[in-house]
């Protein structure tokens, strides 16, 4: 009996997760199609949302080319709702791959644009996830990443011991051999860094 109730626990906690990850305060947040809007994203494009979650830029994502999207989080539930909301709207051009980035299996120069959005703090080795999304990109592919500012005033947010600064961040991709296009402040709490892999 207890073992199905620990089961419905962690249910609610997914669905807590899902309820979070959904909720409108995200939306207000970052409105996703108006960011995604802004990137030099064509309609032949194929994407890569590393760490999709619950689908918040895939589907838009999905909406914007008419090229392939690869929705890749390791969590295979998170993977199941992005599929259930793609089928809802009609999408079929969604690949889900449920994967760490840090053992990212996509071939190589294979995606013109990238996102990863408030999860390279999560990552257990930065270089190693910035080099695998380095390789799998295009000659001139984008990589958008969105995190939090390391700064104390800012309270909201994951633990500022794993937060990414804007200025490390920086130096990461730069020494990965990415070229920064720009940096933009989204709010007080949350930062874009746009890269480019540059051809030889």
């Amino acid at each position: 009996m207890n073992h199905m109730h620990h089961y419905n626990q962690l249910d609610q906690i997914f669905k807590n997760k899902i309820a979070f990850l959904e909720s409108k305060q995200r939306e207000r947040l970052i409105p996703p199609e108006a960011l995604i809007s802004q990137m030099p994203i064509q309609q032949n494009h194929t994407l890569l949302d590393v760490g999709a979650g619950s689908g918040f830029f895939t589907i838009p994502m999905a909406e914007s080319t008419s090229s392939k999207v690869y929705a890749m989080d390791p969590d295979r539930r998170m993977l199941s709702f992005i599929e259930e909301k793609a089928k809802e709207k009609g999408l079929t051009n969604i690949e889900l791959v449920p994967e760490y980035i840090e053992n990212l299996s996509i071939n190589n120069d294979s995606v013109d644009f990238a996102m990863a959005s408030l999860i390279l703090h999560e990552v257990s080795s930065l270089t190693k996830a910035l080099s695998n999304i380095f390789e799998v990109l295009e000659i001139e592919g984008h990589l958008l990443c969105l995190e939090y500012e390391k700064d104390d005033l800012i309270v909201e947010g994951p633990p500022m011991s794993i937060r990414i600064g804007s200025k490390d961040l920086e130096k990461a991709l730069t020494s990965t051999g990415f070229t920064i296009v720009k940096k933009t402040k989204i709010n007080d709490a949350i930062y874009t860094i746009l890269a480019v892999k540059k051809g030889e």
